[in-house]
């Protein structure tokens, strides 16, 4: 409990002292005291950290310790637990370090919005590191593992020296300029491990501005874990090591192979379905499929069918046409006019006909008298013969009646034989 709420309440401090009782351990772990003029404190830095010194400890030398506080439970001992050293005087750009990080965090130069997104599937990568570098040699030797057929561009520049910071400068504006005619689309910026004044280049403000400008997004994979640069805040990604940078530059492709080994089998099973599939449909298929000389035995065997049905069809019909023809050829037969069996009855009809005839021209003579003897009588001439006489006005109207007729009127009055006329001298009353 005393270790846990040492370790919770203290954070990783900076901690300045001189060295004194160094001990290596044959296991690689290094343990000595941190004293100054008014305290001491218990040490341990355990191998993987001692490994990681640019220099070698000694005693009487003035550091500071990067340490994390806590309690060595077997003695009882409070120790602080050091996960990085370097000599004293390093304080003062670790000052400058923070001036630099405030002012270019106030200005918005770190602002995570500002970050561009890094492309999953990169065309090509450009680096910027020294050719010499054993950072060089872990990319290339990550991105060979992991995404073999990705191009590289290098942008050569040293990572440490008097200069060395103008020269990345020049080198990452350089990446920008050349990016579409290189095809870049990434930049990765690496360095391997190395004391505070080793990264130092890194820590330049031109630096950080210059990769802030850079039309490419940045990966950062600087010094070791522990190891933090001005342009691992400025750059658009930060990965602890220059193997992490390729491991994040290629993480798309890396992945994408894995979820291609992945549907390597479903995509198998896919294709086996599919083809036996399309193996069943074939064989319904070649099942339809008939050779063609069999189809034209069978369509000639239809045909052949087809033929005999007419021609059954066609008898029938003849047959039928030929018993209506019979049918006819009695009928007409029957009706064969015979004119010797019929002499005795058109004698008959004759001698009938001739005395219906006189009879009728006897009858019609008789009524013919009768109706010319009463048209005889009552015709005007025979009135007129038993002295009757017809009157008529200067009009030719026969007068019927004396009314109305004038005296000295002009009067023709018609005869048997001949007429008079006459003019009205008076009127008599019936």
């Amino acid at each position: 409990m005393a270790r846990e709420a040492l370790e919770a309440a203290l954070p990783l401090l900076w901690v300045g002292g001189e060295i004194s009782n160094l001990t290596r351990a044959a296991s690689g772990h290094v343990y000595f005291t941190l004293k100054d003029a008014n305290a001491q404190v218990r040490c341990a830095m355990w191998r993987n950290r001692a490994q990681l010194l640019a220099f070698r400890p000694e005693n009487g030398m003035r550091v500071e310790a990067r340490a994390l506080v806590t309690l060595y439970e077997a003695r009882g001992d409070y120790q602080l637990n050091i996960e990085a050293l370097r000599p004293a005087g390093i304080g003062d750009l670790f000052e400058a370090f923070n001036r630099l990080k405030a002012k270019l965090a106030a200005e918005g130069l770190f602002d995570p919005a500002r970050r561009r997104p890094i492309p999953r599937f990169p065309r090509a990568l450009g680096i910027v590191t020294s050719p010499q570098a054993a950072a060089l040699r872990d990319v290339l030797v990550t991105l060979r593992r992991r995404a073999p057929h990705l191009p590289v561009v290098l942008y050569p520049a040293p990572v440490q020296g008097a200069d060395a910071a103008a020269r990345l400068v020049a080198a990452v504006e350089t990446a920008g300029r050349r990016a579409a005619e290189d095809g870049v689309d990434l930049l990765l910026l690496v360095r391997g491990g190395g004391s505070l004044e080793d990264l130092w280049s890194f820590n330049d403000e031109a630096l950080a501005r210059a990769l802030r400008a850079c039309p490419l997004p940045v990966v950062s994979g600087v010094g070791h874990e522990t190891d933090f640069t001005i342009a691992d805040f400025a750059a658009d990604l930060r990965a602890p090591t220059p193997t992490g940078a390729a491991e994040l530059a290629s993480a798309g492709w890396h992945a994408a192979h894995g979820e291609v080994q992945a549907l390597q089998p479903r995509l198998q099973r896919a294709l086996g379905r599919r083809l036996e599939g399309l193996v069943q449909r074939l064989d319904r298929a070649s099942l339809r499929l008939v050779h063609p000389r069999e189809r034209l035995h069978r369509e000639h065997a239809t045909i052949e069918r087809q033929r005999e049905r007419l021609q059954r069809a066609l008898e029938r019909r003849l047959e039928r046409a030929a018993g209506r023809c019979d049918q006819a050829r009695l009928r007409l037969a029957a009706a064969v006019p015979k004119p010797h069996l019929q002499l005795p009855r058109l004698d008959m009809l004759a001698h009938r006909l001739h005395r219906a005839g006189a009879a009728l021209l006897a009858h019609r003579h008789t009524r013919l008298q009768t109706l010319a003897a009463h048209l005889a009588h009552l015709a005007p001439d025979a009135v007129l013969a038993r002295g009757y006489a017809i009157a008529r006005d200067a009009d030719g109207k026969v007068l019927r009646s004396a009314v109305g007729v004038e005296a000295g009127a002009a009067v023709s009055v018609q005869l048997a034989e001949g007429h008079l006329d006459t003019r009205v001298v008076g009127h008599g009353t019936g």
